[in-house]
């Protein structure tokens, strides 16, 4: 591993430990907040289909089985997951993207990395003054743009 890949994964799981980010699932009534109209619609729609299921000869025995799916299938958006950012998905387009996004495209690195790098005496000179120039033109980077610099 290099210099620069050393320094960028120590970064990426400081950032995991900071915003609490380790894959698990958390309760949150964000999806509420977010999405209000969403949130009365299903609950319209499950009293739309209670009313019906239970006016129903053939249905109202099994409205516990209405309950239970609604319960189960609407569930999940009552949990947020912070996926946990990893430095083998930097430049890889598979399903991991669909779950964690284009994040090291999206994501700016903090300027103590860009410090770091620079002043670390195990990147060579070349490397720097690159580095000099992607900020020059840049502003700011992105994971993806330092881990383009640590490449071979």
């Amino acid at each position: 591993m290099t210099e620069i890949q050393r320094l960028l994964t120590d970064t990426i799981e400081q950032l995991n430990a900071e915003e609490k980010r380790d894959n698990r699932p958390r309760f949150s009534i964000s999806f509420i907040r977010k999405h209000p109209g969403l949130f009365i619609g299903m609950w319209i729609g499950w009293f739309a289909t209670l009313w019906v299921m239970l006016e129903s000869d053939t249905l109202s025995g099994s409205v516990w089985l209405l309950v239970v799916l609604f319960a189960l299938l609407n569930g999940f958006f009552f949990f947020d997951v912070n996926p946990r950012y990893r430095y083998d998905d930097i430049d890889v387009l598979d399903l991991r993207v669909c779950y964690n996004g284009e994040w090291y495209n999206t994501r700016n690195v903090p300027p103590t990395l860009i410090d770091k790098i620079l002043h670390s005496p195990g990147v060579d000179e070349q490397k720097k003054s690159l580095l000099h120039k992607m900020v020059a033109t840049k502003g700011e980077l992105s994971f993806y743009d330092i881990f383009s610099l640590g490449r071979p």
